[in-house]
This record gives C-alpha cells, sequence and structure tokens, in this order.
C-alpha cells in the first residue's frame, strides 16, 4: 500500500479539529442563543459521525458545519430552547448582553448568517455552503436580521442597508 492511498484513507481528524474546531463551537453556540450544552454537543457530535461516514465525505469542515447546525437545530427543537432560554450569570461578557440577548430573538438561520458572515468573516457563497443553502437564501437572512437587530438594539449601529 502506498503511502497516498494511507493519507486518502485516514483524514487526520486531530489536526482539522485543531483548524476548525473552535470557529465551528463558537458558531453553534451563537445558533443555539448561547448553550454551551448545545455546542459543545453538536460540535462533538458533528466530529463523531465525520469519523464514522469518513469515505463518504469530500469536504470535511463543509460537511462538519451543516452537520453541527442540524445536531444543533434538532437539540434546539427538541428541548424549546428558543421560547424562554433561561440567561446564565457569567456565559456573556457584560458588554456583549444586549447583542446576546437580542441574537437570541433572531431565527436560528438569521442567527446563523449573521454569526458566519459578520464574526466569521466568511464570504455570502461559503456561508451558504455551510448551512446547506442557497447564496439568495444567506441575503434574506443577513437582511431580516440585521433590520431585527437594529429593531431590537435600538441603534443603526446594526447595519445599512
Amino acid at each position: 500500500m502506498s503511502d497516498r492511498s494511507v493519507v486518502k484513507n485516514e483524514r487526520n481528524y486531530v489536526a482539522l479539529y485543531r483548524t476548525t474546531g473552535v470557529a465551528l463551537w463558537r458558531a453553534i453556540y451563537v445558533y443555539s442563543g448561547g448553550s454551551r450544552d448545545i455546542a459543545d454537543d453538536a460540535v462533538a457530535e458533528a466530529f463523531a459521525r465525520a469519523i464514522q461516514h469518513d469515505d463518504a465525505i469530500r469536504r470535511p469542515e463543509s460537511w462538519l458545519y451543516r452537520t453541527a447546525f442540524h445536531v444543533a437545530a434538532a437539540e434546539l427543537r427538541q428541548k424549546r430552547f428558543l421560547v424562554d432560554a433561561p440567561e446564565r450569570a457569567g456565559d456573556e461578557a457584560v458588554d456583549l448582553t444586549d447583542l446576546t440577548k437580542a441574537l437570541r430573538r433572531l431565527s436560528p438561520n438569521q442567527r446563523a448568517a449573521v454569526y458566519l458572515f459578520y464574526q466569521a468573516d466568511l464570504p455570502i457563497r461559503e456561508v451558504a455552503a455551510l448551512m446547506g443553502t442557497s447564496v439568495t437564501a444567506v441575503k434574506v437572512h443577513l437582511h431580516r436580521g440585521r433590520h431585527r437587530l437594529r429593531d431590537l438594539l435600538g441603534s443603526e449601529e446594526a447595519g445599512d442597508d
């Protein structure tokens, strides 16, 4: 067996976790409205599934994002987390409390699009790929999310259209 076939058959998930894990966790944390438990579970489950289905995955980073978002969405539906999410003292910095509360009031897709585009600084095309949706849908989520944040925060800092 050649070295090339070994590399092809055994993806280095430790290195992938080191390069992708923290950013993925942050994205899921924001998407879930600030739930550390959901972020932890979704990221761990995404990596576990990736290892299990390694041969079928062409683009592991995108696959991990899509899978983690799907796992988090399922947990949010199951727990009905977004309805009356309790505040956790100490989870957010004091200066981010209002923003975190406002983000929790966005739809999960708006929250994901806003986070990935503005905080993770990803281009719209990549946000669409990570969310498993179209570029047009991401633009709609961003537009609606910005307007909703502007209304919730009562300022022009949420973005201009």
